[in-house]
């Protein structure tokens, strides 16, 4: 059953290298919980208590929006093939844009991803398994190519136009900064 641990294990290093697909979760005190799933490759553990991860342009911006507000967020692993095992990492998460001092030493880290648009850079303060006994078992089948096709199509002056457009503001109306601190280098 559920075990609670101060950092990450070699074992739990393992199974995040297994799994294809982890889920975001971040909310303020006041706005709607928000959940999202993430792929491409986009996760790295940096140490037994940090871990980094590559957002792309998505639709919305509520992870970014929330955690300049409040910093909490959860990260969910639970395998779909094997041995059934959910594992949630709690921790304190930074927003790192495009024109923040740690972006270089942060974005060499992932393949590039085209649309690519912050690293989250989260502490962790605790690690939680728990069963998964009632997750069913998925089949990976490979990445989808299309948000990549279209993030390429846009080119960095689209997506700037993209960001602000679409992603100043979360659903509850908190600023993201996208466009302001993502500056490229043509803006």
């Amino acid at each position: 059953m559920g075990q609670q641990y101060t950092e990450l294990s070699d074992r739990h290093v393992d199974f995040i290298r297994e799994q294809k697909i982890f889920f975001v979760g971040t909310a303020t005190a006041d706005s709607r919980v928000n959940i999202s799933p993430k792929g491409m490759d986009s996760f790295r553990v940096l140490g037994s208590r940090r871990v980094v991860w590559l957002n792309v342009t998505g639709s919305g911006n509520e992870t970014a929006a929330h955690v300049q507000v409040a910093p909490r967020m959860t990260i969910m692993f639970c395998a779909f093939e094997g041995k059934p095992v959910i594992l949630r990492l709690y921790g304190r998460a930074r927003v790192v844009h495009k024109a923040d001092p740690d972006w270089a030493s942060l974005f060499p880290l992932f393949q590039p991803l085209p649309g690519a648009r912050q690293i989250f850079d989260v502490t962790l303060d605790l690690v939680q398994t728990s069963c998964g006994m009632a997750v069913p078992f998925l089949r990976y089948e490979g990445e989808r190519e299309q948000l990549s096709a279209w993030a390429e199509k846009q080119g960095e002056a689209g997506l700037r136009d993209y960001w602000e457009r679409k992603n100043p503001l979360s659903i509850d109306g908190i600023p993201t900064h996208i466009a302001s601190k993502n500056l490229l280098p043509d803006g």
